[in-house]
């Protein structure tokens, strides 16, 4: 069984529901965001994920942004950041943006479950 806690921030509540429950299936301990304003809120007086998943483009805010914000932190800057959206190769753009890795939707659940074995190693 897999440990692993694993944030995912993404306005569609659809990605949220079946990238959860997939990734729960797997074994993660899952935490779910609709805002990337929440997570930064959540990872200040919470325990700190593994590794957060976020999508680039969120309604009225961006994602690259969000990402900015945990790597200046010196609390959350270490935290594995796998940066996804429906935009194809937008991988130079998330990496810029500070995120550890990118992944392109729709994708397959194992590649996501490579790119975290890969993250958390």
């Amino acid at each position: 069984m897999n440990s692993k806690k694993i944030f995912i921030v993404d306005d569609d509540i659809a990605i949220l529901d079946s990238l959860g429950t997939m990734l729960d299936f797997e074994g993660y301990e899952v935490n779910t965001f609709e805002r990337g304003s929440e997570i930064l809120k959540y990872v200040q007086r919470s325990n700190k994920p593994n590794i957060i998943i976020l999508d680039m483009w969120l309604s009225g805010e961006d994602g690259r942004d969000i990402c900015k914000k945990l790597k200046d932190n010196i609390d959350t800057k270490n935290i594995p950041v796998l940066m996804m959206s429906a935009s194809r190769g937008l991988e130079q753009t998330a990496i810029q943006s500070g995120a550890n890795d990118f992944i392109a939707k729709p994708f397959e659940i194992e590649d996501i479950i490579t790119k975290l074995n890969y993250l958390s190693s």
